[in-house]
């Protein structure tokens, strides 16, 4: 780990320093149930094991404190190697190989879509699926839809449509492959089949007859312009005819697909080595962002791109000192976005800030850093449900000698904030924490 985080001393030292911070920098606390003072939200994540017992995709139900509840000093106990009691399991699918993403369909919360290192994409009606137990020998639960259509491994690039029930997905067959589950969609969500549903059988199955039993849907397109492997995808929020990608020949292209299969745009180069990673913003949808493993986040103006890719980015973000692993923009304000990398650093970015009161000590945009991680970020989402929150997960095998850190956290709206609000609120805070100061 020496190039991404440093030795083990430098690790447990850069975490040390971020602990001592927490209260100051944090306001720790997907929603079903309003509270006083939390709501309680689902959340999918997956578990990973060595072989020993099978590969799992876990639905929870997960607390989370709203604004300015959690004092500081609660806050101060946050201890890393505790399981969180407000994270609770709610059902257990054993998931026919590794889960390397998890994706939800906008249209129907209970749908969602999984990549595993094969050719096809799994869909899965959670509240359908029977609640299964974890044990050696155990079956793999069946998959309510199968989405056929690449020639080979598509392990990593998969996104949900905002607008219709359509999934994408990008593979090492160096294609991008477009469906619709409309068909499907009005079964899957209907509660009343449940019993009906493929992975509801309680009989054994191997992973052939699993297949065998789940439904097929072959692809709307499939669109070729990529050299080498598609490491990510994403829709424009405003079409569903319209998506993006990014791999390993460290291009950008833009698709139309209501002009075939061939690129509408192909930006070569987009960065200096393979792009893993990109997003395209929900308020404007002008605007695309890119993380690469040259250690950049890129962010790219649509207006910009010729036919034949020429344009360059209107931003370069260069706060990351190795590859970038994912990048979303924030669904509360249209300007900001996180990035995260291999680095174990979580960085929250304003491209309105660029250039304005620079600190010689950061770079351009950047106005937050969470650091609580010990090892590569692989994963963040922001919260759309809970203003400013965001849950990210990371690989710790390196650091740690194995397993992950799952992590739900909000950074303190005094960070964010106006600072002429900022300000005018502490002031009315100024007697009270002069009286709280220890006197010499």
């Amino acid at each position: 780990m020496k190039e991404r985080g440093g030795s083990r001393a430098a690790v447990d030292e850069r975490y040390a320093q971020w602990k001592s911070l927490i209260p100051v920098l944090y306001d720790w606390f997907p929603q079903f149930e309003q509270a006083t003072y939390k709501n309680r939200q689902r959340l999918y994540l997956s578990e990973q094991t060595d072989g020993s017992v099978p590969n799992t995709l876990v639905i929870a139900n997960c607390e989370v404190v709203k604004p300015r509840v959690a004092a500081a000093e609660h806050i101060s106990q946050f201890n890393e190697e505790a399981r969180s009691p407000f994270v609770k399991k709610y059902k257990t699918i054993i998931h026919p190989g590794e889960v390397n993403r998890i994706r939800e369909l906008p249209q129907n919360s209970r749908i969602i879509a999984t990549h595993t290192d094969s050719p096809d994409v799994l869909i899965w009606d959670v509240e359908s699926q029977p609640n299964r137990h974890a044990v050696l020998g155990a079956t793999d639960s069946r998959p309510d839809l199968i989405l056929r259509g690449h020639q080979e491994n598509a392990e990593f690039a998969l996104a949900m449509c905002p607008a219709e029930p359509y999934v994408l997905s990008g593979g090492k067959d160096k294609s991008v492959v477009w469906w619709s589950i409309q068909d499907h969609i009005s079964g899957l969500g209907d509660s009343s089949k449940s019993e009906a549903s493929p992975g509801a059988s309680g009989s054994k199955h191997s992973k052939t007859a699993n297949e065998k039993d789940s439904p097929k849907v072959d692809p709307r397109g499939v669109f070729h312009g990529h050299d080498s492997t598609v490491e990510d995808v994403q829709f424009c929020p405003s079409s569903a005819q319209e998506f993006c990608s990014v791999g390993d020949d460290a291009c950008l292209i833009l698709w139309d697909a209501r002009t075939g299969t061939s690129p509408a745009v192909k930006v070569e180069k987009a960065h200096g080595g393979d792009v893993h990673c990109v997003d395209w913003n929900l308020h404007d949808v002008n605007y695309i962002l890119t993380g690469s493993a040259d250690n950049s986040v890129r962010m790219w103006d649509r207006r910009n791109l010729g036919p034949g890719g020429a344009g360059s980015p209107i931003h370069k973000f260069e706060g990351h000192k190795a590859a970038v692993l994912c990048v979303q923009w924030s669904p509360d304000k249209a300007s900001v976005f996180g990035s995260s990398a291999e680095d174990g650093f979580l960085n929250v970015w304003d491209h309105e800030k660029v250039g304005k009161k620079k600190n010689p000590n950061s770079p351009g945009g950047l106005f937050f850093q969470h650091a609580g991680h010990r090892d590569k970020i692989v994963d963040f989402h922001w919260n759309s449900s809970d203003p400013w929150t965001i849950v990210s997960v990371s690989d710790d095998g390196e650091s740690t000698g194995g397993g992950g850190t799952l992590q739900i956290w909000r950074m303190s709206d005094l960070i964010y904030r106006p600072e002429d609000e900022v300000v005018s609120e502490l002031e009315t805070f100024k007697s009270h924490l002069a009286s709280c100061t220890p006197r010499a």
